[in-house]
């Protein structure tokens, strides 16, 4: 009887490279990622993948796409509003699908076909509802991030390893009443009075949703108004003298 032939090798191609980069960070993080690492994870020589992609800067840029190209298009009927939450809502969803993706599109430099795609999206549904160039081009700046599915925080501070004793919260609250006040009064009202869940963190998904919906309510009002921010500019005083 022959020798069993070997096993075929599927053949590598860019979205195979992709893919399996994109599974490759899923499991061990985006620092995993590298041409090295990558074709250790596929079973072949490191300059295999150069057919496919010329660095890491593209094959980070191609992952992103992948990450991208799982957004759901929302529903056709929506009204303009809802259509964009629901475009970014699933943007969202995609973005958190994989934990390194947020690190990744920040780190982006490059504008690719998809990332350009998705910013036209959001962009096309504002301008549906009738916002103009001058105000979506300034919706965008505000929504900032958030067209990606995350929104900046404040501060990003890892939780206590021990909770505050009763004493301990007891001394924390007289110290910020007395220097931060304001601070203390939201402090209570997020936690319900337990300053022991201080630095616990908020409810991410509510802020997120929270803070687009005010963004594109504050889109409608100032489109209901007319708004345009040439009559927001100051205007340039001549530098000739009469």
């Amino acid at each position: 009887m022959p020798p069993a032939a070997p096993p075929r090798r599927e053949r590598l191609d860019r979205d195979r490279v992709l893919r399996a980069a994109v599974a490759l960070a899923d499991e061990a993080g985006l620092a995993a990622v590298s041409m090295r690492g990558l074709a250790q994870h596929l079973g072949v020589v490191p300059m295999a993948l150069y057919k496919h992609v010329a660095d890491k800067d593209e094959l980070i840029g191609g992952m992103v796409d992948v990450v991208l190209g799982g957004i759901e298009p929302p529903d056709p009927a929506l009204g303009w509003k809802d259509a964009v939450r629901e475009r970014v809502l699933a943007a969202r969803r995609a973005v958190l699908r994989h934990p390194w993706a947020r690190r990744a599109i920040e780190a982006s430099t490059r504008r690719t076909p998809v990332v350009l795609g998705h910013m036209d999206a959001v962009a096309g549904g504002l301008r549906a509802g009738g916002l103009s160039p001058d105000l979506t081009h300034h919706v965008m700046h505000a929504l900032g991030n958030r067209i990606w599915g995350f929104s900046p925080e404040l501060f990003e501070e890892p939780a206590p390893a021990h909770p505050p004793t009763p004493e301990e919260q007891e001394a924390m609250a007289r110290e910020f009443a007395q220097r931060f006040p304001h601070v203390l009064e939201i402090a209570v009202a997020a936690t319900e009075g337990d300053l022991g869940r201080v630095g616990g963190g908020c409810d991410e998904q509510f802020e997120f949703e929270f803070a687009l919906d005010l963004l594109l309510d504050g889109a409608e009002r100032l489109h209901r108004a007319g708004w345009t921010s040439a009559a927001r500019r100051p205007v340039a005083r001549s530098s000739q003298r009469p």
